[in-house]
């Protein structure tokens, strides 16, 4: 079995690397608010906070904290497709 990395030049692989741990954490920090919070997803969350189960503050500030992760993982994840996608053309 080949590696992922096999093809990729060093720089290249260790910037995937990277990027790759950073996806890890973001994912991670965003799952830790949600299970601080009880809720599946940040809709949940966002929901418990509109009928009152959770106080608005510090809970809205969590639920933006994990829009932002996930925005941020989804942006890390474009990143990563496209120096993929450019290292295939080259």
């Amino acid at each position: 079995m080949t590696s992922f990395f096999e093809d990729l030049d060093y720089e290249t692989a260790t910037e995937i690397e990277l990027l790759s741990k950073l996806i890890y954490e973001l994912r991670d920090s965003y799952n830790a608010i949600l299970r601080f919070h009880d809720a599946k997803d940040e809709d949940a969350l966002l929901l418990k906070i509109e009928e009152g189960k959770l106080a608005e503050h510090p809970a809205y500030e969590h639920y933006l904290a994990v829009r932002i992760l996930d925005d941020t993982r989804e942006t890390v994840r474009t990143i990563i497709s496209e120096r993929l996608k450019e290292t295939h053309r080259k």
